[in-house]
């Protein structure tokens, strides 16, 4: 697997809106349950178009498989993953904190590219902390790192020496 990284740009969005849609269609058969729960999924269009003219939401390819979706880049490989992000400023008394409102992918090596990507922005940018999406698995991927319950729904991960 060759992956690669990049900031989404808001011409990723119909590609994600795929991406999404497809895995949604492998576990929700019944077409009005589908679109029922493509209504409050964190990936809908209006939360997309919030967060990616934001700059800090970024994207996995994998090289070696053809992206098959028409208007992506010929050049880059097939989406297996991506996470929407902002900065929250001024929280808990630290000055810069990444929040992970969103992360999706299709496989582990995806997923841990994802969480080591958001771990390496935050450091090198000066982050505090970054706050990731408890979702399934996503806690393996940073067990290296300790992680601690932020709340019921989310991870919190410290960055720097600083303590929360």
């Amino acid at each position: 697997m060759s992956y690669c990284c990049r900031v989404i740009l808001p011409a990723d969005l119909d590609e994600i809106l795929n991406f999404e849609s497809l895995k949604l269609a492998e576990s929700l058969t019944d077409d009005t349950e589908r679109t029922l729960a493509s209504w409050h999924a964190r990936w809908r269009r209006e939360s997309l178009e919030h967060y990616l003219p934001l700059g800090w939401s970024f994207l996995v390819r994998d090289q070696d498989i053809k992206n098959s979706f028409a208007a992506a880049n010929p050049g880059e490989g097939a989406l297996v993953g991506y996470f929407l992000a902002q900065p929250f400023l001024f929280v808990e008394a630290l000055t810069q904190t990444l929040w992970l409102e969103h992360m999706s992918f299709n496989s582990l090596q995806a997923r841990d590219e994802l969480c080591d990507l958001a771990y390496r922005v935050a450091r090198e940018k000066h982050f505090q902390r970054v706050i990731f999406p408890n979702q399934t698995g996503i806690s393996n991927s940073l067990a290296s790192l300790k992680p601690e319950p932020w709340s019921p729904q989310s991870l919190t991960l410290s960055t720097s020496k600083i303590s929360t």
